[in-house]
């Protein structure tokens, strides 16, 4: 078991910045590839950004690339998604996931542990 809790969301004006967290408990950290994802009312939950155990490996939605920053630091079983140029459109509850092995994986298919959600809020 993986225990998943995520921090840092907020209330921002657009072109803002935030920073998320999640903290991991349980299992070893390190073999599960950690995703973002996110969802706002009345739509499906969506990808986000995803980076493999060793951190070597990225990837982001197009919605977000080159705006948003997956990281990790295995030491602290966290993971962190620097979010800037924030837009209206990125408000949703953003929820941090863990998939067991190495595949970096763009959707929740695979993503056993999930967090409980931060909500992100980006008002123009």
């Amino acid at each position: 078991q993986v225990q998943l809790v995520e921090s840092g969301g907020g209330l921002v004006q657009a072109g803002g910045s935030l920073r998320l967290s999640c903290a991991a408990s349980g299992r070893t950290f390190s073999v599960y590839t950690m995703g973002w994802f996110r969802q706002a009312p009345g739509k499906e939950r969506e990808f986000v950004a995803a980076i493999s155990w060793g951190g070597g490996s990225t990837a982001y939605a197009d919605s977000v690339k080159g705006r948003f920053t997956i990281s990790r630091d295995n030491a602290k079983n966290t993971v962190y998604l620097q979010m800037n140029s924030l837009k209206p459109e990125d408000t949703a509850v953003y929820y941090c996931a863990a998939r067991p092995g190495t595949a970096i994986a763009r959707t929740t298919v695979g993503y056993y542990y999930w967090g409980q959600g931060t909500q992100v809020t980006v008002s123009s």
